[in-house]
């Protein structure tokens, strides 16, 4: 599910709640060609997993289903005809062919490619007979001539086009399956649609949705059209580079409210500094008038940000629950998780740059003795051999292994060697990882590793020392 997809979800969400409105979710599947098998299973995971639960919908039925629009398909045609009969539409019998090379003439000249009216001031005689004779065709919208058609949109002010810009979309299709814009003017007037929240690239179609709407003698829907969400300033976001789907950002570690959070805020500011809010929270501060004109960009690192803060306020243990998985895959032998996962939960801003972290548990990898050099510590690779030696039958000596245990051992031998803590326990942890950085210091990866494979590692140092 595209996050820019999710974010129209959740305001649509929090319009409706903040109202005390209803939540309808319809799945338009008129497309049948772009239909993704296991798609919609994804659209009623996400929608779950982020908390956006809806009132009426294909699961769970309401007054006014079905609410799949393919299996609504009987009463479209029938509105279209009625356009026909109004004189607001027609029947269009204009083959593919002579439609490609209308095409191709009108590029050829410059020109924006749109439907030339061939059919529009066909007779009822010689409709008739293209019907009786069996000639495919679809049904077209016929357009005013003149004029302008304008609309008001809560976030883009009001806006007018002149109709001689527009084109006479199609309604039905030649299978009489109706169009993607025809389905959804039908299927919001006869669900009581009163607010419709999409993209900024239906700002476009709109003038011809409520062409649609006066030809039917409809109310018109309230349209609240968000800007659009950019990678950067030139290129919108997209799937294909991996950072524009929900479930790729939770793959690689983002908690769906922190996902949430952050899709609030592209594209809409709220009053004062506060940018953590729970869903009650957004529920009550929502205004669609703080929506912003401009392209919306998405920004990874705001992103870790809010996702850091919430990996930070989890309870230790839904945090040990989260980080499992990914403890799995970099390490595979025991290791006392509990305190791996205390010393990660502050230090994680996604669930992701745990695994790189934890690649020294299951085997230390070659480094060089001049890692042992520290100006802070005052530590060198001579230095670190005499804390080492000292260290070893320390901690062989330790009968309860765990963190509070090995640091009191550890600090008494710093204070009868007269040397400050750092000293000796940063070769400690330099021995038990090869790394300069991990989580956790000396003693922490001691409790991790156990007694049996700390102090065979101590050795295996000492003796490369």
């Amino acid at each position: 599910m595209h996050v820019g997809n999710l974010r129209t979800a959740l305001y649509t969400y929090l319009q409706a709640r903040h109202n005390g409105g209803t939540f309808i979710l319809r799945i338009e599947d008129t497309d049948q060609g772009r239909l993704v098998e296991g798609a919609t299973d994804i659209i009623y995971g996400t929608l779950k997993a982020t908390g956006l639960t809806w009132d009426e919908g294909p699961d769970i039925g309401g007054p006014v289903g079905p609410y799949v629009q393919s299996e609504r398909m009987g009463m479209f045609k029938q509105y279209a005809e009625q356009l026909v009969k109004s004189g607001k539409a027609y029947y269009c019998f204009c083959t593919e062919e002579r439609l490609n090379e209308l095409h191709e003439a009108q590029r050829a000249a410059g020109e924006m490619t749109h439907y030339d009216g061939h059919c529009r001031n066909l007779s009822e005689e010689e409709v008739a007979a293209k019907l009786a004779a069996g000639e495919p065709y679809v049904i077209r919208q016929k357009i005013p001539e003149s004029g302008v058609a304008g609309f008001d949109d809560v976030v883009y002010g009001h806006i007018e086009v002149n109709v001689s810009e527009l084109d006479d979309q199609i309604l039905i299709k030649t299978d009489g399956m109706p169009t993607y814009n025809f389905a959804n003017v039908v299927d919001d007037h006869l669900m009581g649609i009163t607010h419709v929240i999409r993209g900024s690239e239906y700002l476009s179609s709109t003038p011809k949705y409520n062409l649609l709407y006066d030809a039917f003698g409809w109310e018109k829907p309230v349209y609240i059209h968000c800007p659009p969400v950019m990678k950067d300033a030139q290129n919108k976001l997209s799937k294909r580079n991996g950072d524009a789907s929900y479930q790729d950002l939770v793959a690689k570690g983002y908690l769906p409210q922190a996902v949430l959070n952050y899709l609030l805020l592209l594209g809409w500011a709220p009053e004062g500094e506060q940018e953590i809010f729970t869903l009650d929270e957004m529920i009550k501060i929502w205004d669609p008038s703080r929506i912003s004109k401009s392209p919306a960009i998405f920004d990874p690192l705001k992103l870790r940000a809010i996702n850091a803060a919430y990996i930070r306020a989890l309870p230790p243990e839904e945090f040990r629950r989260l980080a499992d998985p990914f403890i799995d895959s970099a390490v595979h032998r025991e290791i006392d998780r509990d305190l791996l996962c205390a010393n990660l939960q502050p230090r994680c801003e996604v669930l992701e740059d745990i695994p790189p972290q934890l690649d020294f548990f299951d085997a230390v990898l070659p480094y060089d003795a001049e890692l042992y050099r520290n100006k802070k510590q005052k530590t060198t690779p001579e230095s670190a051999k005499e804390a080492l030696t000292a260290l070893l039958p320390v901690l062989e000596g330790v009968t309860d292994w765990n963190r509070d245990a090995i640091f009191d051992a550890c600090k008494a031998q710093a204070e009868a060697m007269e040397k400050k803590n750092g000293w000796l326990l940063y070769p400690l942890g330099i021995a038990l990882s090869g790394k300069s950085r991990t989580p956790g210091g000396g003693t922490d990866l001691a409790a991790m590793l156990g007694k049996d494979e700390t102090l065979a590692r101590l050795r295996t140092a000492l003796a490369a020392l």
